[in-house]
């Protein structure tokens, strides 16, 4: 999958503004799990498909001066803006390319796996880079609520749902499984990992939900309109009701699962 590929391009001018939802919503998730699974100084940590600089400057924090903190994405233009020093950027395709050298305590990707066709290749890829007793940690948005308004009784709910439906269609046509997150424990299973676990975080009414929503429709405006799944005027509508905190708008469930490889 190329960067052409990809629906929400790092290059498009909306994705400062997706990744500081992105970051708000879900890092302190992403941080408790890896908390749990004892991350510690002089950590090795490969962070697949980073994005923005959030989660790799945490982890650099907890794995110390002794640590390494690998960040790698198909496109890396906004990784460095406000990064950690001791972070090291590679530009990587975890489905092409060799994994990186060495092997890893930590392997973690967020919201990457469920857009490539070839998942279960980069899954692999991923899981052969662990160190003996590693971790990794898979966290992906699952459909299992395809939603953006779950009390449904206004227009404007049935609209926030339209778009997000026209949204998925738009995500399905390039190639992404809404469906994946759900069959990561048998697929991390699949891999040889042990001690397999997941849960998911939903959030239901969010400022933060709404401002991912605004980012999100503005960068795929013209693909909904060109492909008859909105109108401008809805969409111009919904974004306007949430800027104006008149709809509160969900964001599907994500879910973070977690492995090791035996040692």
């Amino acid at each position: 999958m190329s960067s052409q590929d990809y629906l929400f391009a790092n290059v498009a001018d909306e994705a400062e503004l997706r990744f500081a939802a992105l970051s708000a919503l879900f890092d302190p998730g992403t941080f408790r799990h890896v908390d749990q699974l004892g991350i510690d100084q002089g950590w090795r940590c490969w962070e697949v498909g980073a994005g923005g600089a959030s989660v790799p400057n945490w982890l650099a924090a907890r794995a110390g001066p002794n640590g390494h903190v690998l960040a790698t994405d198909i496109d890396t233009s906004r990784i460095t803006r406000g990064l950690d020093a001791r972070v090291e950027v590679q530009r990587h395709d975890v489905v092409l390319d060799d994994p990186p050298d060495g092997v890893f305590d930590l392997v973690h990707a967020r919201l990457v796996l469920s857009h490539l066709p070839a998942r279960d290749t980069a899954l692999q890829r991923m899981a052969s880079s662990l160190r003996p007793g590693g971790w990794l940690l898979i966290e992906d948005f699952d459909q299992v609520q395809p939603f953006a308004c779950l009390d449904a009784y206004l227009p404007e709910h049935h609209r926030a749902n339209k778009l997000r439906d026209g949204l998925h269609t738009l995500l399905t046509q390039r190639g992404a499984d809404l469906e994946f997150a759900r069959t990561l424990p048998r697929r991390l299973r699949a891999q040889g990992l042990t001690d397999v676990g997941a849960d998911a975080y939903f959030p239901v009414a969010s400022s933060d939900a709404g401002a991912l929503d605004i980012a999100n429709l503005t960068q795929v405006r013209a693909a909904l309109i060109s492909k008859r799944l909105a109108s401008a005027d809805d969409i111009a509508a919904h974004l306007a009701a949430i800027r104006t905190g008149h709809l509160d708008v969900a964001t599907s469930p994500l879910l973070s699962a977690w492995a090791r490889r035996p040692t």
